[in-house]
């Protein structure tokens, strides 16, 4: 494929649209189209003419009902002009072997969606969701992330340490079980963790672990790895000067942009 092109979603909340669609033409996208979403709901934009779909971060419907509740809803029970339902499209273009990355308040949507984490490849069947931090506020702040190795994610292939910047509510992730949390670490569906940066160590110590997600959850693949769903930004390091360590040549750490996630699915459409 010479040209990889990507759909950015924006409308009803979003705020990370233009940073996100910057962050994939950087990492090699042809192209990179912010799209509202009542233009997919009118016909006007074909979910089918893009390889790459990316719901941004923000606060769909001001988090009301619980972060992206209502949007998953309009996916859900909307239908397009022609009167097929917005599911059939979003389920054809997983089936098509695309890709889809939620960041933040798109991790949200995924999780509500039933899109992520796919156990037993049951799609559309929420499985897990995301609730309110441990410390019962806003987080703004940069963490360190760790890459399962093991993990099927191909947008985090080739990754060891990443720091990149949280802000988010409600990014605790939580199961309707311990065998559910116990089958996304078996499974090797937790492709991102958080950890201490002065160790490099997998931790639930707050601040490092900014939300208190179990197992230390930073983000989640689906079996097929085509699908990444995180709730720090990539897309909000997409230059050596947004690192507030820029400046130290020798912090190694600052020196892997967030967009390397970006690129890692770029380079596998264009495979």
């Amino acid at each position: 494929m010479a040209t990889v092109k990507a759909l950015v979603l924006t409308g009803y909340g979003t705020n990370s649209h233009k940073e996100t669609a910057y962050a994939v033409r950087q990492a090699g996208a042809g192209e990179a189209d912010i799209v509202h979403f009542s233009d997919i709901v009118s016909g006007a934009v074909k979910l089918n003419d893009y390889q790459f779909l990316l719901f941004p971060g923000g606060f769909l419907d001001g988090d009301d009902l619980g972060a992206a509740h209502a949007a998953a809803q309009r996916w859900l029970y909307l239908k397009d002009s022609e009167e097929k339902p917005l599911l059939e499209h979003l389920n054809k273009f997983l089936d098509d072997g695309k890709l889809i990355m939620g960041i933040c308040n798109g991790f949200q949507l995924l999780v509500k969606l039933g899109i992520l984490p796919c156990l037993d490849n049951k799609r559309f069947e929420r499985q897990v969701s995301l609730t309110h931090n441990l410390s019962a506020r806003y987080e703004d702040r940069w963490v360190e992330l760790k890459a399962n190795p093991k993990s099927p994610c191909i947008f985090t292939q080739g990754i060891d340490l990443l720091q990149v910047p949280v802000r988010h509510g409600e990014g605790r992730i939580v199961t309707p079980d311990e065998a559910t949390l116990d089958r996304l670490e078996q499974e090797n569906l937790i492709c991102l963790q958080y950890t201490n940066p002065n160790t490099s160590e997998i931790t639930q110590e707050y601040p490092y672990n900014p939300n208190g997600s179990p197992k230390a959850i930073a983000g989640l693949t689906d079996p097929t790895g085509r699908v990444l769903g995180l709730m720090p930004h990539p897309e909000a390091f997409n230059h050596s000067t947004n690192h507030p360590h820029w400046a130290n040549s020798n912090d190694k750490k600052t020196r892997t942009l967030g967009t390397v996630i970006f690129e890692n699915a770029i380079n596998y459409l264009k495979k």
